[in-house]
């Protein structure tokens, strides 16, 4: 347990309170609708493509489209999995990945004229290697068609399916990102068909392949502060480059409820806490997201390491 004088609050597993239905100022952000958001939904929508950004109600969509930045989400819209804090759809996909989705995803990269993409995906237990190939593929065409720009993933588990991540390291992107997403107690809950060993199993053999490994966590969900210290502390143990926590936000009343919000300045705590167990970069604040600022968080871990 924290002493009194820790900046961090104990909070217990009692159901949330009224209070926490209202969010803080520091959650409140201006949308931005712009030329440039308009002009990404176009391509997305001509070429048939979903994006996280809008699957999973990120935050942050207005102000990263309106900077040309968004996050593919591939081998669909639905998901196989029903995680308690995802607002991506879950179910039967209706069909086998779509083998042209990869050269899709890079004629959009092309047309943002990215320098930097990032590529996610819907869980998918239905496929023998979970749509690895479709990963690989993926990084493969869009290097292809605009060289020089940097590839990040941020993959599932494959099950344990050690084959499937081999094909995704043989592809060798920029980053490879596997969220963590919550503390050791609350991960079954959380993450329901998900194993937090395997987790750090499938961060581990990346770090050993040479891969700059990237994982992110959640709060609000009810874990304590000694429970975070944990987690990162696994995390940095298994070779993890980068780490972003930020505050975790119910898409809708049937997803699990907020426990409490966060404050900005707990956040800065875990950020200085991370940087002194080793991790390279550390991008720690209410709003940030996997993918937020994704660029700079690569840049920001490769500078440390020379």
């Amino acid at each position: 347990m924290a002493s009194s004088s820790s900046p961090f609050r104990i909070v217990s597993n009692d159901p949330p309170s009224a209070a926490v239905a209202a969010k803080p100022a520091w959650l409140k952000v201006r949308f931005f609708g712009g030329p440039n958001y308009q002009d990404l939904k176009r391509i997305m929508r001509t070429l048939g493509l979903h994006t996280v950004c809008e699957s999973a109600r990120c935050p942050n969509m207005g102000e990263c489209w309106e900077h040309r930045t968004a996050t593919f989400m591939i081998l669909g819209n639905i998901c196989t999995r029903a995680c308690g804090f995802c607002a991506v759809p879950s179910g039967r996909p209706l069909g086998p990945p779509e083998e042209d989705e990869p050269e899709r995803v890079a004629e959009a990269v092309e047309a943002m004229a990215l320098r930097y993409a990032v590529v996610t995906s819907v869980n998918r237990d239905d496929q023998p290697d979970g749509g690895a190939h479709v990963f690989a593929g993926t990084i493969e065409a869009i290097r292809r068609r605009v060289p020089g720009c940097k590839v990040e993933v941020l993959i599932p588990d494959f099950r344990g399916v050690w084959s499937a991540l081999e094909a995704v390291i043989a592809a060798r992107p920029d980053v490879l990102n596997h969220n963590i997403e919550t503390v050791p107690r609350l991960s079954r809950h959380v993450r329901s068909a998900a194993r937090y060993d395997r987790s750090l199993e499938l961060i581990e053999r990346s770090a050993r392949a040479g891969m700059v490994t990237k994982s992110g966590m959640m709060l609000g969900l009810g874990e304590e502060r000694e429970e975070v210290l944990g987690t990162m502390r696994d995390l940095a143990a298994r070779g993890v480059h980068i780490l972003t926590i930020g505050q975790y936000l119910q898409p809708t009343p049937g997803h699990l409820p907020v426990a409490r919000f966060v404050p900005p300045e707990e956040f800065a705590e875990y950020q200085r806490a991370g940087l002194d167990m080793g991790f390279r970069h550390v991008e720690s604040g209410p709003l940030v997201r996997s993918s937020y600022h994704a660029f700079d968080q690569e840049r920001a871990a490769r500078s440390s390491a020379q």
